[in-house]
């Protein structure tokens, strides 16, 4: 039915008719095709004139120009409603959103096509207390992220064109007005409404608790919608796995020559790099040999400038005394010249940490703040 309907059509018509489907809920594309059709494929002026059949009110072409915009079905016997304006009395309200309502398409079909809770902000430059509620309340670093973390945020002001039919279309009774808008049963609801001034905390409640009670509906939804791209998967997989096999007896002999000269060839660079390994082992080994003759005799453990340094590698300990007039290259050579001493390292102190080798200037143990008892950290730089 889908390849019927858009066969034939442009990117951007086939994007109104699926947009259309969308909104309205209408299943069959084809009547989709032929009511855009019929409105020289003007998507807003296509789904007021659904809209209107829907409420059982005469065509638009047939009213006024200056009617007001379409009204939202109210369903009361299951609302949800919260007023901050002051009064005692609470009267709950969820208002079944018609799928086609005019204001502002793109923020609700992306909200349904992302899964998204949508919330929508109407505001008043005359409200009481306006501003202070936008800076204390929605400009409330926990709100904003709470907000821009869970929902799609759409705000406007009812003084401007859009805002006023966006009230119109949502009944807001005063300001700031917010709605929760979220896809349930495959249309846009309202399922939260809050009128006034509640403070960052009341906020986060309602909307919390607003959220929590229709989360279902998406993880519903997106519960379908991975079940289509599974079986989708699955029927692709499927396609693939066939015509791989018409092609199966060339690939076998094909793969099992390349994994042959592969096999040679990683052979004989494992050979190679063996041998270049051992190579820089007997190097190390031999640069070691030669750097212990660069070593400075270790001072008694009476002598008064004798430094007794704690070296740490890795989990051994090692003990060595220098001078206070040895120099840092001086322990670099000695802890260098150790067996298990890594080949390229750099020397610490414990707290506060400070690199002492490798440095810009050759300092004495002395010079470079040391004291007659110091605990080092060797770290190898090439980990």
């Amino acid at each position: 039915m889908a390849d019927f309907a858009l066969n034939g059509f442009s990117s951007d018509q086939t994007e109104k008719i699926l947009q259309f489907q969308d909104l309205t809920g209408i299943e069959d594309l084809s009547i989709c095709r032929d009511v855009l059709q019929r409105h020289n494929w003007n998507l807003e002026v296509a789904v007021q004139e659904q809209l209107n059949l829907y409420e059982g009110r005469p065509s638009m072409y047939a009213q006024d120009s200056r009617s007001r915009p379409p009204q939202v079905v109210d369903d009361s016997s299951s609302r949800i409603y919260y007023d901050y304006s002051g009064s005692s009395s609470g009267r709950g309200e969820m208002l079944d959103l018609y799928p086609l309502i005019l204001w502002k398409i793109q923020a609700l079909s992306d909200a349904k096509q992302e899964l998204w809770f949508l919330l929508v902000y109407l505001h008043k430059d005359e409200a009481q207390n306006i501003d202070q509620w936008c800076r204390g309340t929605l400009g409330n670093l926990e709100v904003v992220r709470y907000i821009n973390t869970r929902t799609l945020f759409w705000a406007c002001n009812v003084q401007s064109g859009e805002g006023y039919k966006v009230a119109e279309a949502l009944k807001s009774g005063s300001y700031p007005f917010l709605a929760i808008i979220v896809l349930k049963d495959n249309r846009m609801t309202i399922v939260g409404r809050m009128e006034g001034t509640p403070s960052p905390s009341d906020l986060m409640s309602r909307l919390q608790t607003i959220i929590s009670h229709n989360e279902i509906n998406l993880i519903r939804a997106r519960q379908e919608r991975a079940e289509r791209s599974a079986a989708q998967s699955l029927r692709q997989q499927q396609d693939q796995a066939y015509e791989e096999s018409l092609r199966a007896d060339q690939e076998k002999d094909r793969r099992r020559e390349e994994e042959r000269k592969a096999r040679e060839e990683q052979e004989a660079r494992e050979k190679e790099q063996l041998n270049a390994q051992e190579m820089e082992i007997q190097r190390i080994r031999r640069e070691k040999e030669l750097t212990i003759c660069k070593v400075p005799h270790e001072p008694e453990s009476s002598n008064p400038n004798a430094c007794h340094l704690q070296i740490k590698l890795g989990e051994r300990t090692m003990k060595r005394r220098f001078l206070m007039s040895n120099t840092l290259e001086d322990v670099y050579h000695w802890i260098f010249s150790q067996p298990d001493s890594p080949v390229n390292f750099e020397i610490t102190t414990s707290f506060p940490k400070r690199t002492l080798y490798p440095c810009r200037e050759i300092l004495t143990l002395s010079d470079a703040g040391l004291t007659h008892r110091e605990v080092l950290h060797i770290n190898d730089l090439d980990d």
